[in-house]
């Protein structure tokens, strides 16, 4: 017999934990407009107080992929980058950026986005302004993916469940379990994830998540709070091969300067910064601070049977040689 949300409330109020097929049906409920906004409000906010278990957070995202869209991808392996975004740092954009400059050293990569929600410029912003249109139409995803080695998947055309908490989400201020949720529900699943968190909390949330479905990932958080591999100062990985804090320096990069990843005040300025790097023109930094990010992702896609230094050069040479800005013009010519 299924649960009513009573229920379920009184049960939070114990400080009880939910199953995953629970919280999976839950999210469905949510989808059909079974229960009342001030009862999803009331499961938010408690969740957010005791904080998410591992399967509660699987739950929802078994949830938001079976009443979404799924995206079919004809590519055995590809790899997802991503924030989970709220570190508040307004950084330029670093995933995104990397991303093509994985897909220019040959690897297949499905990258999962958004509009901004605490920076200036969010995956979806950077990517539209160069003039791309966002489809779910399968056959177009996979030419991409096939001749430029690289698809976009806007996560509003995907992830319906994410409209019928919208409003609530935006009411409430505060970060949700769905804040957790989308780096988790890529539509098209990859294989392989490289994913920045803003604090080691979240990567051991996240490093238990991971184990559970059983893709292959890497963790990164820079230890000043970043979302990703910033070079500001010592950074920790976690992956299915080691945990390890590295030092800028050790990978033979320079320290930067916080400034120096500012994405500027608009759209247009970060969308410059993007273009700079895969036009090899970036201020060292910034290029820096890509090939980290890339090199790391690059390590997950080879299962860790390459050196971190190895995949730094694999990164380095997509952008050296011209081929990430190639793919990046391929990829605006198939998207446009």
């Amino acid at each position: 017999m299924k649960q009513t949300m009573k229920d379920i409330l009184n049960r939070m109020l114990n400080h009880e934990e939910l199953s995953r097929e629970e919280m999976k049906q839950i999210l469905i409920g949510i989808t059909q407009s079974e229960y009342p906004t001030e009862q999803i409000t009331a499961l938010l906010t408690a969740l957010q107080m005791r904080g998410v278990t591992v399967d509660e957070l699987l739950g929802f995202r078994d949830g938001i992929l079976e009443t979404g869209v799924p995206a079919i991808l004809n590519a055995d392996r590809y790899i997802d980058v991503v924030g989970t975004g709220g570190d508040r740092k307004n950084t330029f954009n670093i995933s995104t950026t990397a991303c093509f400059v994985i897909a220019g050293a040959g690897y297949k990569v499905a990258k999962h986005g958004n509009y901004a929600a605490t920076s200036v410029s969010g995956a979806s912003n950077v990517i539209q302004h160069h003039g791309i249109k966002f489809t779910d139409d399968i056959e177009r995803l996979n030419r991409s993916l096939n001749e430029a080695g690289i698809v976009y998947l806007h996560a509003q055309l995907f992830a319906r469940a994410m409209k019928f908490v919208g409003p609530i989400r935006k009411a409430l201020q505060f970060p949700t379990i769905f804040n957790l949720l989308g780096p988790l529900v890529n539509p098209s699943q990859p294989q392989c994830q490289l994913l920045g968190v803003a604090n080691l909390d979240q990567m051991r949330l996240y490093h238990q998540v991971y184990q559970k479905i059983g893709i292959d990932y890497g963790i990164v958080n820079s230890i000043d709070g970043y979302d990703e591999i910033s070079l500001t100062g010592d950074f920790k990985v976690t992956t299915k091969q080691y945990e390890h804090i590295f030092r800028p320096q050790d990978l033979g990069f320079d320290i930067a300067k916080p400034e120096e990843l500012v994405g500027g005040a608009t759209e247009e300025e970060a969308a410059e910064i993007f273009d700079a790097v895969l036009e090899n023109r970036a201020l060292p930094t910034q290029k820096n601070i890509v090939l980290a990010n890339a090199a790391f992702g690059i390590q997950v896609l080879e299962k860790g049977n390459k050196s971190i230094e190895e995949c730094i050069e694999i990164a380095r040479e997509s952008i050296d040689s011209g081929n990430a800005l190639k793919t990046f013009k391929k990829f605006v010519e198939l998207n446009s």
